[in-house]
């Protein structure tokens, strides 16, 4: 996992960081390892409780995605269209790295 600092919002309690943090490190583990898309799925669905709005999502997604080049949208897409599998999300040559 490469040394860069998550998009937080410092009005969030420690346990809703901890929460936010959680799904970054779970996207950043399906874009370089894999991870069970169920955990994933999980994750998400608590970061949901944090950030219910999408607006809010989207632009902390933008902003982690310019920090680590992996998408919160694409992963979450393909999270949803194999839900019990294992996820690993492709390089943009189409090669799992």
């Amino acid at each position: 996992m490469r040394e860069y600092q998550y998009p937080l919002d410092l009005s969030w309690s420690t346990e809703e960081m901890v929460t936010v943090m959680k799904m970054w490190e779970a996207l950043e583990a399906a874009n370089e390892k894999g991870i069970e898309a169920t955990t994933f799925l999980k994750s998400y669905e608590n970061f949901k409780k944090v950030v219910p709005s999408i607006g809010e999502e989207r632009r902390l997604g933008r902003e982690f995605e310019n920090l680590s080049g992996y998408s919160l949208y694409h992963t979450l897409k393909l999270a949803k269209q194999n839900p019990t599998g294992r996820l690993k999300v492709k390089n943009e040559y189409g090669r799992n790295d």
